[in-house]
C-alpha cells in the first residue's frame, strides 16, 4: 500500500442483542474494551491518515477513554442507521480527504481484525477501480426454513461468502452510494450493498473467519480466546 487511507467506525449502536445497558463496543475484553481492540490495527498502521468515529448522541463513555485524546481520531454524531453514521463520517472527511482517497469502514464491535488481513485488503485493492471488502467463504451447509421452522431447501454454498469488515471504497463512490440508498429509503446492511446498487462489483478479499463481530454474549468469550491465542506465550 503506497498511499494513505482513512477509516470510519460507526459506533452509535445500542446493546439490544447483548441484553445489557452498556453498548457492546465498550464491554471489557482481554484487558481492553472491544472498541480499543477494533481500532488497534488502524492506529498501528503507518498509512492511516485519520479515523472518524460516529458516536451516539450524548455518549457518556467515549470522553473518559484514553483513546479520546488520540491525535488521529476525530468524532461526530452518528445516526439511527449504520449508513447514517457512515455518511456523517464522510461529511467530516469531505474537507480532509480527496474524492479518490480510500476510506475503510470497520465495525466498532469487530475486535479480531489481524494486521495481516488489513495489509492483504490494502494491497489487493490498492489499484482496484471499484474497491471491495474482506470476506470469508461459507463452509457450513445452509438450510432455508419455511414459515413453520422446517427445512424448505438446502442452499448450495458454492460461491457464497460472509461479508466482514473493513470494507474499502473511494470516498466519492462510497458517499454517492450511501446517499442514493438513503434517498431511496433502503437501509443497507453494509457499504458493499450500497455500492452494488450503483451497478458496480466490489471485490471479495479472503479474510480470516476469526474476524468476528460481537453480537451475542457468547461472542465475547470466543473473541477473548482468539485474541489470547495471538499473544506471545
Amino acid at each position: 500500500m503506497s498511499r494513505n487511507f482513512w477509516v470510519i467506525v460507526p459506533a452509535a449502536g445500542s446493546a439490544r442483542r447483548m441484553g445489557g445497558a452498556v453498548p457492546k463496543q465498550y464491554l471489557p475484553l482481554a484487558g481492553r474494551t472491544v472498541i480499543e481492540w477494533s481500532l488497534a490495527p488502524f492506529l498501528a498502521h503507518a498509512c492511516t491518515a485519520g479515523i472518524v468515529i460516529a458516536l451516539a448522541e450524548q455518549d457518556p463513555r467515549w470522553s473518559r477513554m484514553e483513546l479520546a485524546r488520540e491525535a488521529k481520531i476525530m468524532t461526530t454524531s452518528g445516526g439511527a442507521e449504520r449508513m447514517d453514521s457512515v455518511l456523517a463520517g464522510l461529511e467530516v472527511l469531505q474537507a480532509k480527504a480527496a474524492p479518490d482517497d480510500w476510506v475503510l469502514v470497520h465495525d466498532a464491535a469487530r475486535p479480531c481484525l489481524s494486521a495481516t488481513d488489513l495489509d492483504r485488503l490494502l494491497e489487493e485493492l490498492n489499484d482496484d477501480a471499484v474497491g471491495g471488502l474482506l470476506a470469508a467463504p461459507v463452509v457450513d451447509t445452509l438450510k432455508r426454513a419455511d414459515e413453520n421452522g422446517r427445512v424448505a431447501q438446502t442452499v448450495a454454498r458454492e460461491k457464497l461468502w460472509r461479508a466482514l469488515t473493513p470494507q474499502m471504497f473511494r470516498r466519492d463512490i462510497l458517499q454517492r452510494a450511501l446517499a442514493e440508498a438513503r434517498a431511496r429509503g433502503v437501509a443497507v446492511t453494509d457499504e458493499a450493498q450500497a455500492v452494488e446498487a450503483l451497478g458496480l462489483q466490489p471485490k471479495l478479499v479472503a479474510g480470516d473467519a476469526d474476524n468476528i463481530k460481537i453480537t451475542l454474549p457468547e461472542d465475547l468469550a470466543r473473541a477473548e480466546r482468539i485474541l489470547r491465542s495471538r499473544s506471545p506465550a
